[in-house]
């Protein structure tokens, strides 16, 4: 699994927005990606909670990387965020799953956690549709 996991981070650090984030992939096995995301004020929003926005990136960026380590290239067809509680947190997890692998599509689910003093606690549940991808041709 450590080259699975080895090609998700590369894919990571490969975007410029992933990087601005802080984004780090801490598990990928098939079907299943871990990501983790720090803290940061630039990233609140008024009062001072991980700006949802955000929120739908951490679920966006985990659930296209978990279907990757099934399907490889993908895009992103329809996604979907329930918050639940203020994202407060020292650092954010995010967890996603496959949930039903097509040959066109892939169903994927996440669920975000903010983490304070060691304590996750879950602040969104989201859910996506990827396109499985070819490479353009150059």
């Amino acid at each position: 699994m450590t080259d699975l996991l080895n090609t998700i981070r590369a894919i990571n650090a490969s975007a410029e927005f992933n990087r601005w984030c802080g984004i780090e992939v801490l598990r990928a096995e098939p079907g299943f990606v871990d990501i983790a995301m720090p803290w940061r004020t630039e990233v609140g929003q008024y009062a001072g909670f991980l700006h949802a926005g955000l929120v739908g990136a951490l679920i966006d960026t985990a659930c296209g990387f978990a279907a990757a380590t099934m399907v490889g290239r993908v895009l992103a067809s329809h996604f979907s965020v329930s918050c639940l509680r203020p994202a407060v947190g020292e650092r954010f997890i995010a967890r996603a799953r496959v949930v039903k692998r097509g040959k066109q599509q892939v169903f994927r689910a996440c669920e975000p956690f903010a983490v304070q003093d060691g304590i996750e606690k879950l602040v969104a549940t989201g859910e996506t549709i990827l396109l499985v991808t070819v490479p353009a041709a150059v």
